[in-house]
């Protein structure tokens, strides 16, 4: 039985997102398999996802750090108790998308070890990024109490959740095949300014594609970057915007690089 897990809290993402992803999961793997959710609000989920209440963090959430430690709550010693699962789990974040079969996943490497994909927005450092990783549920509780003793203090120390967890792991992480995980804006979406004459390619050997820190792909498809900005303006619509009181971006050269082109094949993978 093939286990994924995501997590769904306050109202950035709706109960499509869940529902989304159990779609793309069903089309792209093989064999028997449960989506687990851990979320405050399971209104709206389909009835094949199983939905559990959101542990809490545990501790006082840190107060100057980008980081969404709430998913730290999956490092915890009762998340097998509270779910059922066991062994090596597949997390995903709900802003991804499934485009090719996920079967590697689950099999790549051995079943007690943690595998993330590379921040490839820090190349030179050998960083993890939790957008898509594997972990055998329940064997590493100490991460997340080490974390409860000190949460300002590391978060202060590391930022983000991921990078926490890099350094967390005993033994040390692993990393995914580099085709299969790729990054939306570093591996898809053409340097500027090209972007704005090239829709974002999808990469040959690709699985799953991740958003980590936008755009959205329900923005992307629609050649936005966000909810702000009119769906595909056309490129000197967007560039007469930059100088004129239709910016959204406060810093001219972070409104100009802000341009998508729509991309077809997002709408092709990002359904239910």
């Amino acid at each position: 039985m093939k286990q994924i897990i995501c997590v769904k809290w306050g109202q950035k993402f709706g109960p499509d997102y869940v529902n989304r992803l159990y779609g793309m999961v069903r089309r792209n793997i093989s064999g028997p398999f449960r989506l687990v959710c851990l979320t405050d609000d399971a209104r709206g989920l389909r009835r094949e996802v199983e939905a559990y209440a959101l542990p809490e963090l545990g501790c006082a959430a840190p107060q100057r750090s980008m980081g969404k430690w709430r998913k730290l709550v999956l490092w915890g010693a009762e998340l097998p108790a509270l779910t059922g699962l066991s062994g090596p789990v597949l997390f995903i974040d709900l802003d991804s998308v499934i485009v090719d079969n996920i079967d590697g996943y689950f099999s790549y490497g051995d079943p007690e070890d943690v595998i993330l994909a590379r921040n490839w927005a820090k190349p030179l450092q050998r960083l993890g990024q939790t957008s898509v990783f594997r972990f055998p549920a329940g064997r590493h509780p100490q991460i997340l109490a080490h974390f409860r003793a000190n949460p300002q203090g590391i978060a202060d120390r590391c930022r983000f959740e991921q990078h926490y967890i890099t350094e967390a792991v005993p033994g040390g992480i692993k990393f995914w095949p580099e085709a299969w995980t790729r990054h939306f804006r570093l591996h898809c979406l053409p340097p500027f300014p090209l972007r704005y004459f090239m829709p974002a390619r999808l990469p040959q050997g690709a699985k799953i594609v991740t958003f980590p820190g936008g755009p959205n792909p329900s923005d992307v498809q629609l050649g936005r970057w966000s909810e702000e900005q009119p769906a595909h303006p056309g490129r000197l619509a967007h560039l007469r915007a930059g100088f004129g009181p239709g910016r959204h971006e406060a810093k001219l050269w972070r409104h100009l690089t802000r341009f998508v082109m729509p991309v077809g094949w997002i709408g092709e993978h990002w359904i239910e």
